[in-house]
């Protein structure tokens, strides 16, 4: 990226760096407490059935077994109802309905993996080895595994309060404009496209130590999260225990992508066995484990039309959502609807939408919010309609996205579904994109990879998306006796560079070295409010909240120093770190308005959605021989509005397009239809990207600085994946398409495209 195009685009190496690559780091399952007993789960080996009965006597007298708790234990202690987002009213006024999810099985098992009885012991071996004890009597049920499939008449009923398996539905735009504008329409395109449901297995397993302190009520918890204050919401919700009494520490998360927000049944489970017994108890889960039960991702089935007229613009679109969210509607599903509704008009001027939403539950494991949360299956749909538009007219595909853009004038920009786009120049965005790209000297390119009998494509998505919106939030700086800044913040990095960005912000603000900053993630205790990570809303939440902070540290330090030379604050300045006076024989230093106390100053405030944008274009070889695909060019053009530090946001770029290139060409999770077993619990069945995927990733930045963050922020963290995705199946399809293979469905697999292929070539040849 282009490092000279914004104010704070100077390069800084990030500051924890050093600690996490030299093994200073401490993760979840790196703590531990004297007297601490370990857990392990017992988890269900079928996808439905009822519960007859739980035998855990066996367990209960191996050596070294403290407890065996089950969902008898659960629903006792009222740990039976989570916590979930879909708080508005749906088609209809309807309500969403949320089944029971008891913390510990009870009654019925509805997907592999789901928790049925946890064992303490005093090791994790002896647990483990216990739990192969117990002995679960079961009486099978018909599963559902495909959600269009738990839709059907006669379809097996998951959950007596759902019926149908209907959990949700709801709708958005104008049905009856969007139905009069297809009437009048002189093309329409049509097409279907799974988001397919992912796994994020972020690097570091899912892990828990709970500590209870029976003098106080307090539980203390040691887990990776993505911030304190909603998991902390959510465990006081299921547990039916104040917020005060749940205190948090932590250090570092190994990555979270949305799955480490929620609350896990796990957690409160253990709250029950570390209060009954008296002492902490830590679990640690496995990888397969992981597969199993963390929350999974994407998992959309989207039926989308588009409407144009004789000169290619748009008049109307329509989609129709299936959103498959497992066995329980976990507590934080709302992007899927929320976020999708938001962009549903993509970066184009369509005058008429409308969309229909289902949510569905089926026998898999539940569905939560994974790097963008609903942002890159907006994405995809519109992309793809756009593209396979631009085909059917033989149009060139950068040539309808230009005549469809909203205008940079036209912004800010109030869609058909409610969003108010702020600031953007899509236009620049995708000149320079083609520029970079090369997009005419292509034919040439195609022409030598036919000569070495490759098939070549190049492929192009223009997105743009909502990040920012949070709750009030708030920062805590405390200024002590050596200078030293601390910015308290109960937002959490899992590889973000929060200390770094965080700390860049308030230095700069106040005009000192950044070693003189140190930010303090979630400390254990802490009351402020504000977002967990997520949403690409750190920087425009937090860091826009860190620069007011800074701001107010120094008004309020010129009172301050006012008073130590008997002067008004008006006659005060401050540049670099000191208080000045012309009025005054000598400077007061930050440092000096601390002496003998820890100074506190709180700042606070709420934003809107920002709306960062970008162009990205690729192109891919297609070996027909073996239906190997290769990504021989990758070029991202973004608008992430003012950029704090060059090198975080090419990592958050160069990491989200390797996401949204692993479920592109291998990422997929697949049950077994019948028996709704997983069939890819393991790295060896799942296939993860790996280095090399994608190589020499060209970026340039175009921004437009945000008029909603006092920084001029938008945020970075979900575009690259947004935008790689319909930009890689389109390069894959682009090539594909002159043997008449109009649509595959991800993962685009070597074995898939080669199969593709040769019926082509069957076909062709017929």
């Amino acid at each position: 990226m282009n490092a000279t195009a914004t104010q704070h685009s100077h390069k800084a190496n990030r500051v924890e760096d050093h600690r996490l690559i030299t093994g200073g780091g401490k993760f979840a399952s790196d703590w531990n407490l004297p007297e601490q007993l370990h857990g392990h789960f017992v988890r269900a080996d079928r996808a439905h059935a009822h519960i007859v009965s739980v035998n855990t006597a066996r367990a209960l007298a191996h050596p070294g077994v403290k407890q065996v708790l089950t969902g008898e234990d659960a629903v006792n202690a009222g740990y039976t109802r989570v916590q979930h987002s879909i708080t508005f009213a749906g088609r209809n006024g309807m309500k969403a309905l949320a089944p029971a999810r008891p913390a510990l099985a009870h009654g019925k098992v509805h997907f592999v993996g789901e928790a049925i009885a946890l064992v303490v012991a005093s090791s994790a071996r002896v647990a483990q080895d216990a739990a192969e004890l117990i002995e679960v009597e079961y009486r099978d049920l018909p599963c559902a595994i495909q959600p269009e499939e738990a839709l059907a008449p006669g379809a097996p009923q998951h959950h007596d309060e759902v019926p149908g398996n209907l959990a949700f539905e709801y709708e958005v735009g104008d049905a009856a404009q969007v139905k009069a504008a297809f009437e009048h329409a002189a093309h329409i395109t049509r097409l279907r496209v799974e988001s397919t449901r992912v796994a994020p297995s972020p690097m570091e397993p899912r892990a828990c130590l709970v500590a209870y302190d029976a003098a106080s009520g307090e539980y203390r918890f040691n887990v990776c999260m993505q911030g304190v204050t909603t998991l902390r919401k959510q465990i006081s919700f299921y547990a039916h225990v104040p917020e005060e009494k749940l205190i948090f520490e932590v250090r570092d998360v190994g990555g979270g992508f949305g799955q480490r927000t929620p609350v896990y049944p796990e957690y409160c489970a253990m709250m029950l066995a570390a209060k009954a017994l008296g002492r902490p108890v830590k679990w640690t889960s496995s990888r397969v484990e992981g597969f199993l039960t963390d929350t999974h991702g994407r998992a959309n089935i989207i039926k989308g039309e588009l409407a144009l007229d004789r000169d290619g613009k748009f008049l109307a679109m329509r989609m129709d959502w299936v959103n498959d969210f497992g066995a329980y509607l976990s507590p934080a599903p709302l992007g899927h609807l929320r976020n999708t509704s938001m962009c549903l008009t993509g970066v184009y001027r369509i005058p008429a939408l409308y969309a229909s939403y289902r949510v569905v539950l089926t026998n898999t494991a539940p569905v939560s919010s994974y790097r963008g949360a609903g942002r890159p299956d907006i994405a995809y749909a519109v992309e793809r309609l756009v593209s396979q538009a631009a085909a059917e007219l033989g149009m060139d595909a950068a040539e309808l996205r230009r005549r469809n853009f909203i205008s940079p004038q036209a912004f800010p920009y109030k869609t058909p579904t409610g969003s108010t786009y702020e600031n953007a120049d899509l236009p620049g965005v995708l000149e320079k994109a083609l520029k970079l790209a090369d997009w005419n000297g292509f034919e040439a390119r195609r022409a030598q990879s036919a000569a070495a009998g490759k098939l070549r494509g190049m492929g192009i998505s223009t997105v743009i998306e909502n990040t920012g919106l949070g709750p009030l939030e708030e920062i805590e700086l405390k200024l002590d006796a050596s200078g030293t800044v601390s910015i308290h913040t109960v937002t959490k990095s899992q590889g973000h560079g929060h200390e770094t960005t965080l700390a860049m912000i308030v230095a700069d603000t106040l005009e000192i070295p950044r070693s003189q900053v140190k930010v303090v993630q979630c400390p254990p205790g802490i009351q402020l409010q504000g977002s967990h990570t997520g949403g690409s809303r750190g920087t425009v939440g937090a860091g826009s909240i860190c620069h007011l902070a800074a701001k107010k540290l120094i008004e309020e330090g010129k009172a301050l120093a006012a008073l130590e030379f008997k002067l008004e604050p008006s006659q005060i300045t401050y540049a670099q770190g000191e208080f000045h006076s012309t009025a005054a024989p000598r400077g007061i230093a930050l440092a000096d308005l601390a002496q003998g106390k820890t100074l506190s100053f709180v700042a606070e405030g709420k934003f809107g959605s920002t709306f960062p944008n970008g162009c990205h274009i690729v192109e891919i070889e297609i070996d027909a021989d073996t239906g190997m695909p290769q990504v021989v060019s990758y070029c991202a053009v973004d608008d992430c509005g003012v950029i704090i530090n060059h090198d975080i946001v090419e990592g958050q770029l160069h990491g989200g397009i390797m996401q949204g290139a692993g479920q592109v060409f291998g990422e997929h999770v697949v049950y077994d239809h019948a028996s709704g077993q997983m069939l890819t619990a393991s790295f060896m069945d799942y296939a993860m990207p790996r280095a090399g995927l994608i190589t020499g990733v060209r970026g340039l930045d175009h921004p437009t600085a945000s008029k909603v963050s006092p920084l001029g922020v938008k945020g970075m963290g979900e575009s690259g994946c947004t935008a790689s995705i319909p930009a890689l199946v389109d390069g894959v399809l682009a090539a594909l398409r002159p043997l008449g293979i109009h649509h595959l469905d991800m993962p685009m697999t070597p074995y898939k495209l080669w199969c593709a292929i040769q019926d082509a070539k069957k076909k062709n040849s017929s």
